[in-house]
């Protein structure tokens, strides 16, 4: 399975990160581990929510969609 998750910065109210994985827990602690990349500034993250797709490249395409203005707006009533 591919996941779509969004966390939430627990630290930063407001802050979203919007990735794709296939070990949703692993990919969670590396978020709260790494320093250098985008997500470091607003750890710790909490997950908000996760989408399961069997096929790669839906899960692709709805992580690109949950990026656009229109996608974070579905995301923040309806997720």
């Amino acid at each position: 399975m591919y996941y779509v998750y969004i966390l939430e910065s627990v630290s930063y109210s407001g802050r979203y990160y919007t990735g794709k994985t296939i070990d949703i827990r692993r990919r969670l602690e590396e978020h709260n581990r790494h320093k250098e990349e985008y997500a470091s500034r607003y750890k710790p993250w909490k997950l908000k929510t996760y989408i399961a797709f069997e096929s790669e490249d839906r899960a692709i395409e709805f992580e690109k969609y949950l990026k656009t203005p229109s996608g974070r707006a579905f995301a923040k009533k309806r997720l």
